[in-house]
Order: C-alpha cells, then sequence, then structure tokens
C-alpha cells in the first residue's frame, strides 16, 4: 500500500458547499485539501443545474420580447432563435466563465485540488482513487490521507423512475439543458421547482410543452395563491398542466417518445420529442464508505449533523445536499462557512430563522420564513399584510403588473415579521432584502420606515409594511 499522506482539512466536492468551505478554511488558516470526481469545479449548480438553467431561462424571455414589442408599440418581423448558438453562448459565455473563476479562486486561496473519488477507510482516513476506477480498494489505487478535519459536500444526483431510463430521449435535468434542439413537444415529469423553471423556459422558446405532475398542484411547497399567478402564465404560454397524474412509461424511437400516465385509473398518453424527468434527488452518499465511520444517517439517506455541521465522528462534518434542510446552493454556501469556521475554533452557526427559497418561474416567486399555516401550526398567533404589483409603478411600466408582495406577522403589538412571500416580477432581487428583515427579527415598523427608491420592484417591501401598520399607501 502506498504511504498513508498527512492532510489538514479535507474537502469531499467541489460544488457550491464544497468550494466555498475550501475558501472560507483557507483564510482561517487551514491547508486545504479539495477532492472532486468530475472534471470541472462548481458541481451541479454551476455546471448543469441552477446557473445554465437561468441562461436559457433569460434566452426564453429576450425570444418573447423579440417577437412581440406591440404592448409598446414596437414592430418586429419574426424573430428567430439560433438554438446552437443560443447553447455554446450558455456554455462559454456562461458556464466555462464562472467554472474558471471558481479554479481561479482555488488556485488564489492555495487549495490542493485533486481529481478522483473519495471512500472513507475509518474516521480518519481517506482512499482517493481515480475517478471511475471500479477496483476502488486495490492497494495499487489510488492515494490514502490521514487527516485533521474532512468536509463532505459530495452532493446530489436525480431521482430516476421506472419505466423512465434516462437515455435517449427520456432525459433528467442535466439533459433537458443541453438538447440539440428546441423541441416542438416536450413532456416534464415532476412539476417541483426545476420542472416548471425548464418547462417556462422551453415554452418561451417555442415548444409546447406538457408539465405531469403527481400531486395535485405544480410547486407543492408554496401557497396556492402564489402558485395561481405561475399557472395563469404558464396557460398564457400555451403549456398544458395535468395533476394528480402518475407516469406509468415510455417508448421511444428515433423520432420523438411517447409517455403514459394515468389520473384516477385512467390511462393516456402524449407523444413529444423529448421527455425530462424532474421528480427530486438523492443525496450522493451511497459509496462514499461511511459505514466505516461514526457518521450517522437518517432515513432518506442524509447525513445527521448538528448546528455547526458536525457528525457524530468527531473529525467528520457534512455541508449542503448531503444533509437535511433544502438542497439550495445559497445553504450550500452558509453551511460551508460554519462549517469551515467551526474547525477552526469559531463559535459559528447555522442558525437562521428561515433560508429563502427562489423559483425562477414566470414569474418568480421568492419566499423566506413561516407562511400563515406555518406559523398557526407552530402556535403563532399572526396577520398578513399584501400589496399588489399592480400598485407598484416600475410593475406596470414593464407590462408585468401580476403579484403581490406579503408578510407574515405577529399580532400583537410588537409585529415582528416572522415570514415574507412574494410572486411577480423579478422577486429574486428582493429575496435577500425579505431574508434580512426575517432573519433579524425586524417588525413591521422598521420596514416601513426604511425608504425604498422610486420607481423599483422593491418598493412593495416597504408598501406592505404600510399596509400592516394601517396607512396604506398607492392601493
Amino acid at each position: 500500500m502506498a504511504d498513508v499522506e498527512k492532510k489538514d482539512t479535507v474537502i469531499i466536492g467541489a460544488g457550491p458547499g464544497g468550494y466555498v468551505a475550501a475558501i472560507r478554511a483557507s483564510e482561517l488558516g487551514q491547508k486545504v485539501t479539495l477532492v472532486e470526481k468530475s472534471d470541472t469545479l462548481g458541481g451541479v449548480c454551476l455546471n448543469v443545474g441552477c446557473v445554465p438553467s437561468k441562461a436559457l431561462i433569460q434566452a426564453g424571455h429576450r425570444l418573447e420580447q423579440a417577437k412581440d414589442g406591440s404592448t409598446y408599440g414596437i414592430s418586429t418581423d419574426n424573430a428567430t432563435i439560433d438554438f446552437k448558438k443560443t447553447q455554446e453562448w450558455k456554455q462559454k459565455k456562461v458556464v466555462d466563465r464562472m467554472t474558471s473563476g471558481v479554479k481561479m479562486l482555488m488556485k488564489k486561496h492555495h487549495v490542493d485540488v485533486v481529481n478522483g473519488e473519495a471512500v472513507f477507510l475509518s474516521d480518519t482516513q481517506l482512499r482517493v482513487i481515480p475517478t471511475g476506477e471500479k477496483q476502488f480498494m486495490s492497494v495499487d489505487t489510488g492515494a490514502t490521507y490521514e487527516y485533521n478535519n474532512i468536509i463532505i459536500a459530495s452532493g446530489s444526483h436525480p431521482i430516476e423512475i421506472p419505466g423512465f431510463k434516462f437515455e435517449g430521449r427520456v432525459v433528467d435535468s442535466t439533459g433537458g439543458l443541453s438538447l440539440p434542439e428546441i423541441p416542438k413537444e416536450f413532456v416534464v415529469i415532476g412539476g417541483g421547482y426545476v420542472g416548471t423553471e425548464l418547462a417556462g423556459a422551453y415554452a418561451s422558446l417555442g415548444a409546447h410543452v406538457t408539465i405531469i405532475e403527481g400531486t395535485k398542484s405544480i410547486l407543492a411547497g408554496f401557497d396556492k395563491d402564489l402558485v395561481s399567478v405561475v399557472l395563469k402564465k404558464l396557460k398564457k404560454k400555451g403549456v398544458d398542466v395535468i395533476t394528480n397524474a402518475m407516469a406509468k412509461g415510455s417508448k421511444q424511437d428515433d423520432n420523438g417518445v411517447e409517455v403514459t400516465y394515468a389520473v384516477d385509473g385512467k390511462e393516456s398518453t402524449v407523444k413529444a420529442d423529448y421527455c425530462m424527468v424532474t421528480v427530486g434527488r438523492k443525496p450522493n452518499t451511497d459509496n462514499l464508505g461511511l459505514e466505516y465511520t461514526k457518521v450517522k444517517m437518517n432515513d432518506h439517506g442524509q447525513i445527521e449533523v448538528d448546528n455547526q455541521g458536525r457528525t457524530a465522528s468527531e473529525h467528520i462534518w457534512a455541508i449542503g445536499d448531503v444533509v437535511p434542510g433544502p438542497a439550495l446552493a445559497h445553504k450550500a454556501f452558509a453551511e460551508g462557512k460554519t462549517a469551515a469556521g467551526a474547525i477552526a475554533g469559531k463559535k459559528t452557526a447555522n442558525d437562521w430563522v428561515g433560508v429563502p427559497a427562489v423559483c425562477f418561474s414566470d414569474p418568480e416567486i421568492a419566499t423566506v420564513g413561516y407562511s400563515k399555516s406555518q406559523a398557526t401550526e407552530k402556535g403563532i398567533k399572526v396577520k398578513t399584510a399584501q400589496f399588489p404589483f399592480a400598485g407598484n409603478a416600475r410593475a406596470v411600466s414593464l407590462d408585468a403588473p401580476d403579484g403581490f408582495v406579503r408578510f407574515v406577522y405577529t399580532d400583537d403589538e410588537n409585529k415582528n415579521i416572522v415570514g415574507a412571500q412574494a410572486v411577480g416580477p423579478e422577486v429574486s432581487t428582493m429575496a435577500g432584502e425579505l431574508s434580512i428583515i426575517v432573519n433579524d427579527g425586524l417588525n413591521v415598523e422598521d420596514v416601513a420606515l426604511t425608504i425604498h427608491p422610486h420607481p423599483t420592484l422593491n418598493e412593495p417591501i416597504q408598501e406592505t409594511a404600510d399596509i400592516a401598520l394601517g396607512f396604506p399607501t398607492h392601493v
């Protein structure tokens, strides 16, 4: 067996959580080794997830605007799209630029990046083998590290369902982002964040899209009135949304794919050029060798951790998609910083009230903290206040008056804001402010007294607080 190499802090996975943890650990004086099995840095989010999907969404918006400017009195010829060039722009100008930036940051912070797959040998030793090597326990394969601390940030992978093997014209979200053409007919199985976002993007690009969702509504984690605004726009784009539907199977040939689904026991079929399955993701914890450590897992294959990311093993930490909580890149960012700080002896903790969630649907949705029903379930007596974008000058000038901003606040003299929801134009840009309001425990008067510039899309935040105080202005 090769000699054991001594390491200070090792991080498994160069996704959002892993590379940010590496940066923070280096800044705090640790010598960091980052192990990544793929040949690129940035993980799913940067390479085949949230970043390239936003590029396609933006391309779809631009095409829609170019096709019809009649609302503004603008006449245009029939706009067309060269999807090959769109894909090249998405890859070279967006993804490659961002991944090269991560690579530069690793170099700047003197992080040793190792390409390979990590397998635990014990609570203090790790084997790193060449990516794709099957005989990872061979004495002649890979390198053995003995570490002081290790952070698991190995991410997650798409769930494959029976009858829909990812091959050919049946794709996961990665394949959905890299289609060689804009499909005339596109079936999306699963109406969660990813399914709804990409369904809207391809509808904007000219595809006829059918969403097949197993529950009673798409975007099941959001309040109905938020989702209804998105559904209205999807319908306008011509998207068919089929709910309470069970996907049964698929048949494909060189020309297309036929999807069979059932509603209330009655089977139907729909034909498409491609079928994308986005029914959820599973944490990458199965093949790490965690059975050779003291690390404890829950029934969902997630690693149990405390509020600093520490596992049941003294030297092992975990962050991101492999631990409980929403599988969001910005949550992984925060957890990576917390774990790196805790290793350095800092009094860090993941003690937020709520993690902001954003769906880049059309229009966008942003939430943080409790909804009214969630607060009530927790025994918190609350009221709500809501301001419509129809009363916002900037939204009206953008021809995007649909949606609203809402606060959930305590029904007492303090009126502390415990939750916020928004649906409307570019509400992703206000999610950070909403997170500050909720996580810092501000009350409606604090927000009402905060001057927001006019005319901007963030003004409804202040307007909603005015309503909560009983002094509405522009409604």
